[in-house]
């Protein structure tokens, strides 16, 4: 818990302490999804987009569970991610298996990843265990994902914080369905979440966590 708690402030840390991006970080914003201004995004310094390639997964894992794109596109990336943490299936792999897996589109960088924020989305080993006996697995997908205004007017202000460590705030929004034995239909439910995403210039994008609030 302590160390989701810290993730806003290491953000802040990361991007200079901007002060539009601290404002979006403590407010609830969830119900908004109101879309990026393409003036202000085109003063953030995107690194350069790049075809999305999936890794295979390492050996003796199972080829189901997800896996981080190739990409150097902070946006192209959160969509991905966003699927990856709304996704799961208890029918092909255990609840460690799914942790472990996500684990992996966390930045190698110790200081700046947040697996507990990551870890707070997944079911935990008892409540996996019931979804597994009614064969339970949820779908996903991303219908938009964009910088959020905020991050874009604070990277405006201060072009050059970005260079610190390369984060960016990346809103998502999209839909999760849910099925079970008895209920091959399932339900469906809107999704929407900030993520941290990490993308240098040398290397493809890495996750940093899942930030406290949606931003707009």
């Amino acid at each position: 818990m302590r160390r989701r708690a810290l993730l806003g402030t290491a953000v802040l840390v990361v991007l200079v302490a901007l002060a539009a991006l601290a404002a979006f970080l403590t407010r609830d914003s969830r119900s908004s999804t109101k879309p990026l201004d393409r003036a202000a995004s085109s003063a953030a310094p995107l690194p350069p987009s790049a075809t999305v390639e999936t890794t295979p997964p390492p050996h003796g894992v199972n080829s189901a569970l997800p896996v981080p794109p190739d990409t150097y596109d902070p946006v192209v990336f959160g969509k991905a991610a966003a699927v990856a943490l709304w996704s799961y299936d208890t029918r092909v792999y255990s609840q460690p298996e799914l942790v472990s897996a996500l684990h992996r589109w966390l930045t190698t960088e110790a200081r700046y990843a947040d697996a507990a924020s990551v870890d707070a989305l997944v079911p935990s080993p008892v409540l996996w265990g019931r979804m597994a006996d009614n064969a339970q697995f949820a779908t996903a997908t991303a219908s938009e994902g964009h910088l959020p205004t905020s991050f874009t007017q604070a990277l405006q202000a201060d072009p050059g914080a970005i260079t610190t460590a390369y984060v960016y705030a990346v809103t998502v929004t999209g839909r999760q369905s849910i099925a079970w034995t008895g209920s091959p239909r399932g339900g469906a439910e809107a999704r929407a979440v900030t993520l941290a995403v990490q993308c240098r210039p040398d290397q493809p994008c890495a996750l940093i966590g899942v930030l406290p609030n949606v931003a707009p």
